[in-house]
């Protein structure tokens, strides 16, 4: 005896609807915000000299990530420009930017609730879990409904699947700290928020950063899927390379997006050596 099929596809597209229906005002609101931010990234980026801001970029890595990065960050965002990837790498960036920031801000308080309370963190995990599991395809169907085609619903999307490092990380590294420096702060007589911010997160930064780390790199792998729903950018260009089957285009596209990556990961990591010294 077969068991009837349950209508689990049809109860989602119902609460799809009626979210649409009843909170687009607050969609609204949250498709300006992030429209914003992201105009906001691409205004600098693309506004600034191109050259200038190369020289500023291969100044920063030289400094974060020493010499050898800095000539490698040199020729590599020069062949970016000279294979006429800039502005489109300067867009990918701002979306990368803004993931990651939105990451940030929502990530770092949830991972420190979670890491104060076990209830939230019982709860939050498997959530996590499915954030992570889920293929990122399936992210784009709601993404669309709610803030239709552009660049808001790549953000969005591309927040959803990085979000998760940054949350686990912060939890984790709060729970690391030594429960005898813990216990010596209380005898002090100190604050619960004296606590955090001068004892657990100092000592926690280097795990949470590490968190952030990935979350730049995931947002960055999100950005090809973040084209197919008006998303522009290098993703733009790898994407428009496979459905023509251009080969050499679909490599220079791609070989841009892994400068990118290689120069975000560096630097990163760079910021986690420091703050571990």
């Amino acid at each position: 005896m077969n068991l009837p099929k349950i209508p689990l596809g049809s109860w989602i597209e119902t609460a799809e609807d009626w979210l649409t229906a009843n909170f687009a005002p607050l969609f609204n609101f949250i498709k300006f915000i992030i429209g914003q931010i992201v105009g906001g990234f691409e205004m600098v980026l693309r506004g600034t000299p191109t050259l200038l801001l190369i020289a500023i970029l291969v100044a920063l890595t030289w400094y974060i990530a020493k010499w050898r990065m800095g000539v490698f960050a040199l020729i590599g965002l020069l062949l970016i420009d000279n294979l006429g990837y800039w502005d489109h790498a300067m867009q990918t960036l701002a979306l990368v930017l803004t993931a990651a920031v939105l990451s940030v801000v929502i990530g770092v308080p949830v991972g420190i609730l979670c890491a104060r309370k076990n209830t939230v963190q019982n709860i939050i995990t498997p959530v996590l879990d499915f954030m992570q599991t889920m293929p990122a395809f399936v992210y784009l169907l709601p993404a669309i409904s709610f803030f239709s085609l552009g660049v808001v619903p790549g953000v969005i999307a591309s927040v959803i699947f990085a979000i998760p490092p940054t949350i686990r990380l912060t939890n984790l590294g709060i729970r690391q700290v030594p429960d005898e420096l813990v216990e010596a702060a209380d005898a002090f007589g100190s604050t619960p928020g004296q606590k955090l911010f001068k004892l657990q997160l100092p000592i926690a930064m280097p795990t949470i950063m590490a968190g952030i780390n990935q979350t730049i790199m995931l947002s960055l792998s999100m950005v090809v899927i973040a084209s197919m729903i008006g998303a522009q950018g290098v993703g733009a260009d790898v994407f428009r390379a496979v459905t023509q089957t251009k080969t050499g285009v679909g490599f220079e596209a791609g070989l841009a997006i892994v400068i990118m990556a290689i120069l975000l990961d560096r630097i990163s990591q760079n910021v986690i050596k420091r703050k571990k010294k």
